[in-house]
């Protein structure tokens, strides 16, 4: 009797959990689909116009797939032994966020709109569609981001210094009667303009003024460039350290989509046949 209840639920595991098999990918493509649908309805709900007009039947598709999304996460929980390991994942707790605003919603007005943290499950995509080969790129660029950040730390500390500077430069040429109430407007004008952003709420009126808004503006584009190289050359640095390039017969990245029907893991080796934390058969 057991048996075929432990057969019914590893089928299903394998097919919400794992994008390696037909049945697998199809449920995966239509969970994207489905989610993707979800977004442009809870943006569409948000043009009033749109909204006055369809909102029976924006209000209906959203609870027909909220209602799909519950009975999907109840099915998850049900098809895993440990359930608390995946309610306490970041899928589990994300799956969980993009189910719930609906139901809120009947009690708190315009909560329904944080359903457009669905979007968060379009991470997924990575597994579905072997995505994961490409990671090893962006791992590179983190690990340049981190091995940078005591330079680009320098450089930012230097340039909030010279903000502070021009801003206050600019607050005593320019005066209030320009826009240049005080100093700290003045530092947010020079930051604004640094970095060629230029909102265009404060300018400067005088020729003085206008000289020192110009030599800021050539200043931002060289600014802008420093902590692109100081990146470019670490990330460089780091492309010459994958593995893959030293004769490292081991791939980079995995791309097994296997979840152990046990704890949940996930990341298996290729060919791996038991899981890497508990030991389950996969």
């Amino acid at each position: 009797m057991s048996q075929p209840q432990k057969s019914w639920k590893r089928k299903l595991h394998e097919i919400i959990y794992e994008a390696d098999t037909r049945a697998g990918k199809l449920f995966d493509v239509i969970l994207l689909i489905t989610i993707i649908a979800s977004i442009l309805l809870v943006m569409l709900e948000s043009v009033k116009s749109i909204d006055e007009q369809y909102h029976a039947f924006l209000n209906i598709s959203e609870w027909i797939i909220t209602i799909l999304f519950t009975i999907e996460y109840i099915i998850r929980i049900v098809t895993v032994k440990k359930p608390i390991r995946y309610i306490c994942s970041f899928y589990g707790i994300i799956d969980l966020l993009s189910t719930v605003p609906k139901y809120i919603s009947l009690f708190f007005g315009g909560i329904h709109a944080l359903a457009a943290l669905r979007a968060l499950r379009l991470l997924r995509v990575f597994r579905i569609l072997k995505l994961a080969r490409y990671l090893g790129a962006s791992r590179n660029l983190v690990n340049a981001l981190k091995a940078s950040r005591a330079k680009i730390g320098v450089f930012l500390f230097a340039v909030v210094i010279i903000a502070i500077i021009l801003g206050t430069i600019m607050y005593l040429v320019e005066g209030e009667e320009n826009g240049f109430s005080n100093i700290p407007r003045s530092v947010y004008w020079c930051i604004v303009t640094l970095t060629t952003v230029g909102f265009g709420d404060i300018a400067p009126q005088t020729p003085l003024g206008q000289f020192i808004a110009a030599i800021v503006m050539v200043l931002g584009y060289g600014i802008i460039a420093v902590p692109t190289g100081i990146v470019s050359a670490e990330y460089t640095s780091q492309s010459n350290k994958n593995p893959e390039k030293e004769g490292n017969s081991e791939p980079f990245v995995h791309l097994n989509s296997q979840s152990c029907p046990n704890c949940t893991a996930e990341h298996h080796k290729d060919k791996a046949k038991f899981c890497y934390r508990c030991g389950e058969n996969l």
